[in-house]
């Protein structure tokens, strides 16, 4: 019975996969449903809340929908399923931490906290300028990005805090805050190359 079943699911989740290709949604569905919890777990230990595991569950079964086309069906589809899951974690994780050594970097809270009246010229200039790249770049990200932002990563409130203020669900603000917290880095590292850029020849006297 076990080699009957064995050998017949390969055939099976082909004709599924086949099905997915020619744009059939239930046969989509079916994978999503049987594979949903093999796919949490995997993201559940990398990030380790329920909220933020869906939501890295959904964005993987995006990705491996799109990647549908590429499964070679002579290999383990739900060996393939679990690398590609794997490997999508991998590159969350690093992307989020890249992002918050970036926030870390370019945008410290202390930077709108008043100067200190003993720092020197030198010092004072260098916070300014900081402050100043700073709200350039926050005046730059979408009211509904930048309010999120300011909230959790400048006024350090709770998750639940800015939920509640912005009648929100938690699970949503968790993913408005990484996704400012990536425009942010990326408006931070452009202002900086705007003002680094050398002028054009007509904008000399």
């Amino acid at each position: 019975m076990s080699a009957d079943a064995s050998s017949a699911q390969p055939q099976a989740i082909d004709e599924i996969i086949e099905r997915c290709l020619r744009g059939d949604q239930a046969a989509w569905e079916s994978i999503v449903r049987l594979h949903w919890r093999r796919v949490f777990n995997i993201a559940y230990k990398f990030v380790g809340t329920r909220e933020q595991a869906e939501d890295l569950a959904q964005d993987i079964f995006l990705k491996l929908f799109r990647s549908l086309g590429s499964f070679d069906r002579r290999a383990n589809f739900q060996t393939w399923l679990v690398s590609v899951s794997r490997n999508l974690c991998i590159d969350h994780y690093r992307s989020v931490r890249k992002e918050r050594e970036t926030i870390r970097r370019d945008v410290d809270p202390s930077d709108l906290q008043p100067r200190s009246r003993t720092a020197s010229p030198h010092a004072s200039l260098e916070q300014q300028d900081r402050v100043e790249l700073l709200r350039t770049a926050l005046a730059r990200l979408t009211p509904a990005l930048r309010s999120a932002v300011v909230m959790r990563d400048l006024q350090e409130l709770t998750y639940q805090e800015i939920a509640d203020r912005l009648g929100l669900p938690e699970g949503t603000v968790k993913s408005r805050i990484n996704r400012g917290r990536a425009e942010l880095s990326k408006q931070v590292r452009r202002v900086q190359q705007e003002r680094d850029a050398p002028p054009e020849i007509g904008e000399r006297g």
